[in-house]
C-alpha cells in the first residue's frame, strides 16, 4: 500500500497516531527496564549477582549512546516510519531471545543489539510528534506521546515483574516479544508517515548544525538531562532490593510497589500536561525538587512504612512528567532544521545518564550497601536543578543581547 506522507493540520491533533508513538514507546521503555524489576530472579538463574544484572542496564544504555548518532546520521534520508518498523522487529527478537539465554553472557549481547535498535528507534521517535503536528500543540502531542513511558511504569515493567515473581523471568522476556509484534501489527496500519526533511527555498544555503543559532541551548538542555537522569538511575535501577533489604518490603510485594510508582507517574504527567505548558520553568525546577526531597525522605526513614509509601507517590508524581517537560523543552528550543539530530542528543544524553547512573549505582554497592543510593540521587538531582537555574539566566541574557545591541544602535 502506497502512502503518501501526512501534512501538518495547525487546528487538528492527529490523536490516533499518537497513541500509536505511545503505543511504540510503551514497549521500547518496558523492554529496557524489565531487568530493574527481574534483579533477582536474573541473578538467581544465571548464577550473577545483582550488580552485575544492574549492568544489563549500563551495557543497554552505553550501547545507545555509541550507536544513536551514527544510525541518525545513516538513516537522515529514509523515511521515518518503515525505521520505526525495523527497531520494533529487533526489539521483539532480542526479547524472545533473552527468554532463551543459556547464560548470562548471551543476555549481554542481546541486550547490545537490542541496544543499537532502541538507538535507532529514539533518533526517529522522538521528532515524529514534532512532524505531526504544528508548533503551538507540540506541548500536547509530546504529552500523548509520552504517555507511553508513563504506561510502561505504570503497566509494563510491574505486570513484566508480577509474570516473572509468579512464573519465571524468561516468560516475562518472551510476553514483552510477543506485545512487541502486536504493538508493530497496529503501528504499521495506524501510523501516519510523516516527511521529515526539510525543503530549501530558491537559492538558500542550508546551516551546519555548528552554526546553528539554537545549538548552544540544545547542548546545555543535555548537560542537564545528563545530570538528572544520571542521579534517577543510580538509585532507581536498585529499586527492588532497596525495597526488599533496607525497606523491608516481602518480595511479593515489588511489582503493586512498581505499579504504585509508575500510575502516580501517570498523575504526574496528567498534572504536567495541564500546568506544563503555562508555567513551563516553575513546573520544570518544582517537579526536581520534590523529586530530590522524596527520594531523601525514604532513605533517611525506610523502615516506616507509611512514611515510605507517602514519598514513593510523591515521587513518581514529581518525576511523571518531568521526561516530557524535558522533551518539549528540546523540541521548541532546536531550530527545524536542527530537530532531529536533537532529538538524537536527547536519547543520547538520556541513556548516557541511565547507563551511567546504573554504573555508579553498582559501584556503590561494591563499595556500600543499598542504602546509601536515595541519598546519592537526591544530591544529585538538587544538583541539577541549580543548574537549571543558572543556565536559564545565562541563556536569557545571552538571548537579550542582541535586542539590546539593536536598540543602542543609531538608525542609519
Amino acid at each position: 500500500m502506497n502512502e503518501s506522507p501526512s501534512r501538518v493540520d495547525a487546528d487538528r491533533l492527529p490523536v490516533l497516531g499518537l497513541l500509536m508513538l505511545a503505543a511504540a514507546i510503551f514497549v521500547c521503555v518496558t523492554s529496557e527496564f524489565l531487568p530493574t524489576g527481574l534483579l533477582p530472579q536474573l541473578a538467581a538463574d544465571l548464577d550473577v549477582s545483582t550488580a552485575d544484572v544492574g549492568l544489563l542496564v549500563t551495557v543497554y544504555a552505553g550501547t545507545v549512546v555509541v550507536s544513536t548518532a551514527p544510525m541518525a546520521k545513516l538513516t537522515s534520508r529514509l523515511p521515518r516510519k518503515p525505521l520505526i518498523l525495523l527497531a520494533l522487529a529487533v526489539f521483539a527478537i532480542t526479547n524472545v531471545a533473552t527468554a532463551f539465554a543459556p547464560s548470562f553472557a548471551f543476555v549481554v549481547v542481546a541486550r547490545v543489539i537490542a541496544g543499537v535498535a532502541h538507538g535507532l528507534f529514539w533518533a526517529v521517535v522522538g521528532a515524529y510528534a514534532a512532524h505531526l503536528v504544528a508548533k503551538p500543540m507540540l506541548a500536547r502531542a509530546v504529552a500523548i506521546t509520552s504517555s507511553g513511558a508513563t504506561a510502561a511504569f505504570v503497566l509494563g515493567v510491574p505486570v513484566g515483574t508480577a509474570i516473572g515473581t509468579a512464573f519465571d523471568w524468561r516468560v516475562a522476556f518472551a510476553s514483552i516479544g510477543v506485545s512487541i509484534v502486536v504493538i508493530g501489527l497496529l503501528i504499521a496500519r495506524f501510523l501516519p508517515p510523516v516527511e521529515h526533511l526539510v525543503t530549501l527555498a530558491t537559492g538558500e544555503i542550508p546551516v551546519p548544525a555548528r552554526k546553528d543559532p539554537t545549538l548552544v541551548p540544545v547542548l546545555v538542555l543535555c548537560a542537564i538531562i545528563i545530570a538528572i537522569m544520571l542521579g534517577q538511575n543510580s538509585f532507581y535501577t536498585y529499586i527492588v532490593p532497596f525495597l526488599i533489604d533496607e525497606a523491608g518490603f516481602d518480595p511479593s510485594a515489588t511489582s503493586g510497589l512498581l505499579f504504585l510508582y509508575g500510575a502516580a507517574g501517570a498523575a504526574g504527567l496528567l498534572l504536567v500536561g495541564i500546568v506544563g505548558p503555562r508555567h513551563p520553568k516553575a513546573s520544570l525546577i518544582g517537579s526536581f525538587v520534590i523529586v530530590a526531597l522524596s527520594v531523601l525522605v525514604i532513605g533517611l526513614v525506610p523502615l516506616a512504612t507509611p512514611v515510605v509509601l507517602v514519598s514513593l507517590v510523591l515521587w513518581g508524581i514529581a518525576f511523571g512528567g518531568g521526561p516530557a517537560l524535558l522533551q518539549t523543552r528540546m523540541l521548541q528550543s532546536a531550530s527545524r532544521a536542527l530537530r532531529d539530530q536533537a532529538s538524537a542528543w536527547f536519547t543520547v544524553s538520556f541513556n548516557l545518564a541511565i547507563g551511567g547512573g546504573a554504573l555508579l549505582g553498582s559501584l556503590v554497592l561494591r563499595a556500600s550497601d543499598v542504602g546509601v543510593l536515595p541519598f546519592v540521587e537526591s544530591a544529585i538531582i538538587l544538583v541539577a536543578v541549580v543548574v537549571i537555574v543558572l543556565t536559564d539566566r545565562m541563556l536569557s541574557r545571552r538571548a537579550a543581547r542582541p535586542v539590546r545591541e539593536s536598540a543602542a544602535r543609531p538608525a542609519a
